[in-house]
């Protein structure tokens, strides 16, 4: 089942200071199931006294919260998406925080053969070739666009493929989850494939190629388009996001030695 705005799940940290600031902030399922947000929020109650209310969509849907006004910030990930909110005047800009990388997961015993592939669109054309079952986000998330563009890139169109290929409208993990239980492919961020605790007979088989590069941006809510929105608060969120604390819990935060995240705030 496709999300919706009204199926949003509103993720709340920092619920012990009565009068604490509050806002909300719109982010990917990609950040939500990497736990970084549950390393950064209660840092940031503690340091600047600010509760911060996550709703946890895709990249299309919370584009489509800030556009509402329905939320102070958001934290997504496609970058086309996110200039064109900041050029129609729903955001005031647009500032990188920190990156990973798209991977390609699949069964260990890589049916379709794309661990030695040499460039994605390689690996993508030999699951497409073999019909070998793919998840697909389907989500309009910001890895659901990614994706297509790479199908696109290899000369591919998801629309006509047959039933290998599976849209199954859901965040990461429940991707994670579905590729898991059919032991199918799928394309993941890195930090969300770490995180996931349901991996099966899945591997990381396919890494490495730029046009991989996964950068994740904060864009605070006009208050011109919508006067209500935080932005005081969100400046200070802001100021905290790309600030030396920041940098080392995200270039920190590790998972069996592997870095999941990689500060890169100007």
């Amino acid at each position: 089942m496709k999300q919706t705005l009204g199926l949003a799940i509103l993720a709340i940290f920092a619920t012990g200071i009565a009068h604490a600031d509050t806002l909300r902030m719109a982010v990917t399922t990609s950040f939500h199931n990497s736990g970084l947000a549950e390393v950064l929020l209660p840092e940031i109650k503690d340091d600047l006294g600010l509760e911060v209310q996550l709703l946890v969509v895709g990249t299309g849907q919370a584009l489509k919260l800030g556009q509402a006004g329905d939320v102070d910030a958001i934290l997504v990930h496609s970058r086309a998406s996110e200039e064109a909110f900041v050029a129609d005047g729903y955001g005031t800009h647009r500032r990188e925080i920190m990156y990973n990388d798209f991977v390609l997961i699949g069964p260990a015993v890589d049916p379709a053969g794309i661990q030695g592939a040499a460039e994605v669109t390689d690996a993508l054309s030999a699951i497409a070739a073999g019909e070998a079952s793919f998840v697909s986000r389907g989500d309009d998330s910001g890895t659901h666009k990614k994706e297509v563009s790479l199908w696109t890139g290899a000369g591919l169109d998801p629309d006509s493929f047959g039933p290998w290929y599976r849209a199954v409208g859901s965040g990461m993990g429940a991707a994670l989850n579905t590729a898991s239980g059919l032991d199918a492919y799928i394309m993941s961020d890195r930090a969300s494939w770490l995180n996931f605790g349901n991996k099966g007979d899945l591997a990381l088989l396919f890494a490495g190629d730029p046009v991989l590069f996964n950068q994740y941006a904060f864009l605070p809510v006009d208050p011109a388009r919508h006067p209500h929105v935080k932005a005081e608060l969100v400046n200070k969120l802001e100021g905290w996001l790309t600030s030396p604390r920041a940098a080392a819990l995200i270039d920190g935060y590790m998972i069996d030695g592997e870095t999941l995240f990689v500060f890169n705030a100007k």
